[in-house]
Parts: structure tokens; sequence; C-alpha cells
């Protein structure tokens, strides 16, 4: 039995080349050349590895580095300066390091002034004093007297016993990153001290140490590469800046955005995020009880405004979820007043109402005496009961996604081959359904930071916010149409005892299901990123409120339709609301005259 979902998705063979999840659904199946299905193509390898279909689904503007790959493009820059200036690889190390490894800057700086980089990088040409071979010497840090081959100096010339060394070296080691641009011990030298001299004269846990913190330095000080910002992960990237899109999505499969470095969330720019982030930290929202009578001026104040009510005698806010309205404030203050009208309970009794009502509150309210401040209670309310239904929603679908990822896990370390066997089909032939898994994953993301987008929507941009509202409705529709189909119909397959006669058909409509869910949401992404700019303050809201009535709201709208019921409307709806545009019947979007295909869900005029 194929339900009323799985037929809704169906009709994606229809006229248009690309479907279209904007239509309620007609109960078509999927034909197995549709365009859509004919842009999905098969990755024959066996490898497991989801990073081959991510870059098999995505243009990449950025390069993931292993250490690996780290250190041979450090060594082939090094020995590119070395080459080029005439100098040792140590010297090239320490040019490259104090420039940040810009080969592009020290070429340059170099050529402009050789002297001048000499004297700042601390690449003396000669000794400063001379090494003497041969005979005694006194150590500068221990004062002690050793033969000359216990003895070291830096192209500085100033002599040190080994021993020394080596603590000066270990110390600054175990400092940090600052043994990267070590100098001679001597106060008054500046000459530099090379990766030659550490290894030799330092045990090898701090080598390896020092090491690291070259490779790092690499891409720390580098402004095109960033490390993967995932717990765990030893992977950079190299980014081409000014590209495009932020968003990066590494071979350990995380996704964050470059500019930030937070997750990636698209469409959501990174001042939204920063925002939202500090709205839903402890620091800002869960702590705002003991924050907010401290500071008058302090963003959540709401949350106060609309849960509590004030002492009237110690002014302390006091909280009441249940029971009757005789309140007693904490110790030491221990009044007891009326929650409603705020005053002595001495006052109040059976005259006035008893213990669940308040004539004299009721009697002051309809004189206007609590009229400004019910208004800013019933204002703080709204406000909070508004960030609760995005922020809950947002929640919702980042547990939905953790959940994804960890299906999509799940079916690669195991479901994978126990459908090969089943079905008796190679696992290079099985990949759609990872590919829709990845898809979910995806999609999941982008939906969650639709309702960080829709938060701060503003207010008074009523047509855009309709519009929003749509094309989320529609989106969270489609999502689950092919979540439902790579989670739910793929258990039929999966406790199938042998290979199914219809799997090719599942094959298809599961492919299907993810070029159209891609396609949907690639094209939200675009549309929110610009700012639904498009939208006519006025048409599109009365377009709007049609296409509503009409059955093509939301999915929460559409969720009691019988299965006779479609989105489409009855006749065509092409009402142009300005010269020189019309209106796609289906999504509403304004589209200039000349053009045939709607620009956002690619369905003919």
């Amino acid at each position: 039995m194929v339900s009323e979902d799985e037929f809704d998705m169906q009709d994606a063979a229809a006229e248009s080349a690309e479907d279209d999840f904007y239509s309620g659904g007609e109960e078509d199946g999927f034909d197995s050349d549709d365009a859509d299905v004919a842009d999905y193509e098969f990755i024959d390898n066996d490898s497991d590895d989801s990073d081959d279909l991510i870059s098999h689904r995505y243009q990449q503007n950025y390069t993931i580095l292993s250490e690996g790959d780290i250190r041979q493009r450090q060594d082939d820059d090094i020995m590119r300066i070395a080459t080029v200036l005439s100098i040792s690889k140590v010297a090239a190390s320490i040019l490259l390091r104090y420039y940040n490894w810009s080969v592009s800057k020290v070429h340059d700086e170099w050529f402009a002034d050789e002297e001048k980089v000499r004297r700042a990088v601390g690449l003396l040409e000669e000794p400063v004093v001379p090494f003497p071979d041969g005979r005694d010497m006194t150590c500068g840090i221990c004062f002690e007297t050793y033969p000359s081959d216990r003895l070291r100096a830096a192209v500085c010339g100033h002599p040190f016993c080994n021993s020394c060394w080596a603590g000066y070296i270990s110390t600054a080691i175990n400092d940090g990153p600052g043994c990267l641009v070590l100098r001679c011990p001597d106060p008054s030298c500046n000459a530099a001290v090379g990766q030659d001299m550490i290894n030799v004269l330092t045990s090898n846990e701090d080598s390896d140490r020092y090491s690291r913190y070259f490779i790092r330095s690499y891409i720390e000080d580098n402004r095109k590469t960033k490390w993967c910002p995932a717990p765990g992960c030893d992977y950079a990237v190299d980014f081409i800046v000014g590209s495009g899109s932020y968003d990066v999505i590494c071979r350990c499969a995380y996704s964050f955005c470059w500019n930030c470095t937070e997750e990636a969330h698209r469409p959501v720019d990174c001042g939204t995020v920063a925002k939202w982030i500090l709205k839903n930290s402890a620091e800002s929202e869960n702590m705002n009880w003991q924050k907010v009578f401290m500071s008058p001026v302090n963003g959540f104040r709401s949350r106060i405004l609309a849960n509590s009510k004030p002492c009237p005698k110690c002014k302390r806010p006091i909280e009441k979820n249940q029971g009757c309205m005789h309140i007693t404030c904490t110790p030491p203050c221990k009044f007891e007043f009326c929650w409603l009208c705020l005053g002595a309970w001495s006052d109040h009794g059976e005259r006035t109402g008893g213990f669940y009502a308040c004539n004299r509150y009721e009697t002051a309210k309809q004189e206007g005496v609590y009229d400004e401040a019910e208004k800013r209670r019933e204002m703080a309310k709204n406000s909070l009961e508004r960030y609760t239904h995005y922020y809950e929603r947002w929640a919702t679908n980042q547990t939905s996604r953790q959940k994804a990822l960890a299906d999509l896990q799940q079916m690669q370390n195991v479901h994978l081959e126990k459908l090969s066997d089943i079905q008796c089909q190679p696992e290079s032939q099985l990949k759609f359904i990872i590919e829709a898994w990845l898809q979910i994953v995806e999609c999941r993301r982008v939906l969650k930071w639709t309702y960080a987008y829709g938060y701060y929507l503003p207010e008074h941009e009523h047509a855009k916010r309709l519009f929003f509202e749509y094309l989320q409705g529609e989106a969270e529709s489609g999502l689950e149409r092919l979540h439902q189909c790579a989670e739910k119909e793929l258990q039929i397959y999966l406790n199938a005892e042998g290979p199914s006669k219809d799997f090719n058909e599942f094959r298809t409509k599961l492919a299907g299901l993810t070029s159209v869910t891609r396609n949907y949401f690639e094209n939200l992404v675009r549309a929110l990123e610009n700012g639904l700019s498009d939208v006519d303050s006025h048409g599109a809201c009365s377009r709007m409120a049609s296409s509503k009535s009409l059955g093509g709201g939301s999915s929460r709208a559409r969720a009691g339709r019988g299965k006779g019921s479609t989105s489409r409307s009855s006749g065509p709806s092409k009402n142009i609301d300005e010269p020189g545009h019309w209106s796609c019947e289906y999504c509403t979007f304004a589209n200039i005259k000349p053009a045939t295909i709607c620009a956002m869900c690619q369905h003919r005029r």
C-alpha cells in the first residue's frame, strides 16, 4: 500500500524538467527516464567514504589537507624560497615563518631591501663575535669554562654550553608556539635560532613538539588555511577566498562555515548566527533570572517581566506557577501579599474575592490603573513565546539531524552490506541510498537554520513572512517524504528474504526524491540569502493568502486534507500585480513578463 505522501512526491515526472514541492501531488509514478533522475549518476567505486559522494554533489572551492599534504606544501614553499634567494632551507623556513608563510611577501620584501629583512628576521650574514676553535671558553649563561667542542653558537657566534642551550630551548618549547621565533640567549643579540640546532640539542620529545608547532604554524598563520573545528579532527582546509559560498565539508564529515568557523549555517549569515548562539547560550538566556534585575538594559529582561512580579516590599522577583493568590516572600522579607493587586494580604479576605480572585484588582483594572503594567507584561510574554516557538523547532531539527547522522553511519557500516547480500547487488550500485541520507542530513541542517532566519525576519515585512513560512512548510513536507522513503520503505527490502522484483523501482523513486529535494532546498537557500528580495510588499501578501485559501499553504496547513484533495488551484492564477511581472500559481514568485519558466520553482507558466 502506497501512502498519500508517497503519491504526493510521485508527480516528479510531470511536464517540467525540475519537480516542485509547491503542489500537493498527483498520483503519478516516477518515470525511469525522468530528467531529475537522469541527473543522478552512480559512483563506480566500492569505497564507503562519504566525501566521494559529497564532492560529486558540490563544486568545491577548497581543498582538504591531511598532515602529509601540509608537510609537502610546507617543504615545497621552503625549497622554492631557498632556491630563488640562494639561502639555506633553515634560513628559508625562518623567513617564511616571519612573513606568515607568504611566498610572494617574502619575495617582495627581500628584493626591496635585503638588509632590512635580515635585521628584522635575525638572519645575520657574519658572526657578531668570532667563535674560537681549539681553546676553552666561558658559557654566557652558567659561566662555566668548557672546551670548544662542548659549546655551540647561533650565526651570531655567542658561545653557550650544550646543557644551557638544551635547557633554554626546552623551556621555550614548553612555553608554547613562541619557540618558533627563538632568538640567541644573549640579551643584546637578535640572531634567529634555526631548527637544525633545535633538533641536535633537544630531546626527541621536545623535537617532536617543536615540529608540531612548526606544522601548525603553516595553517594558523596563513590567512587562506584553517583547521577543521570538529573535535579531534586533524584535517586542514585551504580555501579560495572570495569564491562564493563559505560552506566547507571536511573529510571527517563535519560541515562548517569558513568565515566564522561555526557549523555550516546557510541560508543565515554569520552575524545572525552569532546573535542566535548568544541568545541561546547559558550566559545570556539560561542565567537571565540572576542577571536581569541587576541590569535594566539587559536584552533578556522579558523573561523576568513575563514570568514574575516584584515583591511589593523588597522588590525581589517572584515566580508563581500554580496555587492561590496568597503569596509569601522568602526570608528574611516574609511579606504576605496578593499576587494580582500586590496589596498586603492582611487587607484581603472573603470580601475581596477569597484566595483565587481579587475584586480590588478587577476594579482597578477597569479604571485603567494596571493598563501599562499589563501591556508590558503581555508584550514580554508574547516575545518569550515567540522565541520559544522558533528555538524549539530549531532544536528539534538539530536533534533530527543528529539522528539522521547516526542512521547514516549505521547504513554505511551495517545495512549496506546486508542489503547487498539480500538483493544480490554490489555495494557500488547502492550508493543512491547513502546519497539520500547525506541529503537528509544536509536538509535538516538548512531547515534548522531557517528558524533562526524566521526569528530575525522583521515583523513589519508581512508579505515576506507569509512567503517565507510557505516555502519553509513546503521544504518540511518534501524532506519528510524523502525521509519516509529512505527510512521506512527501505526496511521492506532490508527485511526481505531474497531479491525483490520492485527494488529497481524503489531505486528510481529514492534517487528521484533525492534529486528533487536537493533542487528545492538549493532554490530555497538562494531565495533566503537574497532576502526574498523579489517579494512585493503588497502583491505577494494577497497572492499568498489566495494560495493558502486554495490549499497551497504550508505542510502544517495541509495536514488535514483528504486523499482526494490537491494543493493546486482549480484554474490559472497568473495575477499581474505590477506591469512587466507575472506571479507563479505554485509558489507566488514574481517573475519578469518575458520569462516562461518560474525562476523559483521551475514550473512552466
